[in-house]
């Protein structure tokens, strides 16, 4: 098991009311599964998961007592089915861990933020799909994530963006401006040669020439 993912346990255990030694989730098996390379059973772990706190005495709008947990349980569910090539519906599972953010009580939203969108965006950029990953980071940013979002591979390329952009001007030289010899040569190879006005030419006479005489018959 990954840094990453053992984190995203750890999460779970202080957002869950219930505690993860007395009563074990199936996060763990799902993310072993994940880890061997199952990703299918990875996801037929997780989706038990979220059913364990998609109820309305855990997570709804009137009872929000786990609606962090359930945001997590929708996010590492969101990661497993990108892993296993489902994309739509690892896009449909993050809608669900979105609504549920909303719903997460402010003291620990920035947490769970961070664990959702990390999650979604780290397997996107496992899956190949870079662009998606690096929106999903910015996001999750935007949406105030806490600094686990930061450990993801998308937001470690985005700082070293930040950071070539931001060297670029010191490295290069400023241009210079071409010396007077070379403004000289290019004024002089660029002028045309004057042109001399056109003289008259004087015109001759021409001679008459006296035409015959017909002889009359």
């Amino acid at each position: 098991m990954g840094g990453l993912e053992k984190l995203v346990v750890v999460a779970a255990c202080v957002l869950a009311m219930t505690s993860c030694a007395s009563d074990p989730s199936f996060q763990v098996a799902a993310m072993e599964a994940s880890d061997s390379g199952d990703q299918k059973a990875a996801t037929v772990l997780a989706r038990k998961e979220v059913a364990r706190f998609a109820t309305a005495d855990q997570c709804s709008p009137k009872v929000t007592v786990n609606c962090g947990t359930l945001a997590l349980a929708y996010g590492t569910l969101a990661r497993y089915q990108i892993l296993d090539g489902d994309r739509m519906g690892g896009e449909s599972s993050f809608r669900s861990a979105k609504a549920a953010l909303r719903l997460t009580g402010l003291e620990t939203r920035a947490s769970a933020t961070g664990v959702v969108y990390g999650d979604v965006s780290e397997a996107f950029w496992k899956a190949g799909d870079r662009a998606r990953a690096i929106d999903v980071f910015k996001e999750g940013r935007t949406a105030g994530a806490d600094q686990y979002l930061y450990m993801t591979s998308a937001a470690r390329f985005v700082d070293q963006q930040q950071q070539q952009q931001q060297q670029q001007p010191t490295d290069q030289p400023p241009p210079t401006a071409p010396g007077p010899s070379v403004q000289a040569t290019t004024r002089t190879a660029g002028t045309a040669p004057a042109s001399s006005p056109l003289q008259p030419t004087p015109l001759q006479p021409t001679p008459l020439q006296p035409s015959p005489l017909q002889p009359t018959r």
